[in-house]
């Protein structure tokens, strides 16, 4: 298949997308938790694989590729959000302008059933809440089921530190949760 989308092969990039796309889909939507963004960024994903595949080497899986384009589009997106908004509290603040903040909406991501939705939006808000890598080694492992190895390769660091990071993001996130029932 590799070879074919090297080649130009359209075949090959129609199964890339029908094969991947709702993985994609789903990591991103982990990262900034809006169904619409998440549209977007997995076709920034497939557009980015198109124009970029002749620069796969072959050195990490496919999926693996994929999932570290996908992290990182999707956290190059909240990072321009967070920077539009420290800018906008500026301005609000020097008295220029007065649009309201962005505040991520309420979602609902397609893996949770119909009855666990109220804890699973506030399990989603919590996650928006965490540090990026955190949010990112969370999503990856618990909500797309990579294994510490496979994060570790996507977010190209060690499995230990992976391990840290999800300790970590389980000890914030029972926080968050803890600090918000009490």
């Amino acid at each position: 298949m590799i070879q074919g989308l090297q080649s130009g092969d359209e075949q090959a990039f129609k199964y890339l997308v029908e094969h991947y796309k709702d993985r994609i889909y789903n990591t991103a939507l982990g990262v900034v938790q809006n169904a619409e963004d998440a549209e977007d960024v997995a076709q920034e994903v497939f557009i980015q694989v198109y124009r970029s595949i002749h620069s796969f080497k072959g050195e990490s899986k496919l999926s693996t590729w994929l999932y570290r384009i996908a992290t990182t589009r999707a956290l190059d997106l909240l990072r321009s959000r967070k920077s539009k908004k420290r800018f906008g509290f500026i301005q609000r603040l020097m008295g220029d302008g007065n649009e309201p903040l962005h505040e991520i909406p309420d979602f609902n991501h397609p893996g949770v059933a119909l009855e666990k939705k109220e804890n699973a939006a506030k399990l989603f808000k919590a996650i928006g809440k965490l540090p990026d890598q955190q949010k990112t080694a969370f999503t990856l492992h618990k909500m797309e089921g990579l294994s510490y190895q496979e994060v570790s390769e996507v977010m190209e660091t060690t499995v230990p530190a992976v391990e840290s990071l999800m300790h970590r993001a389980k000890q914030n996130l029972r926080k968050i949760l803890e600090k918000e029932e009490g």
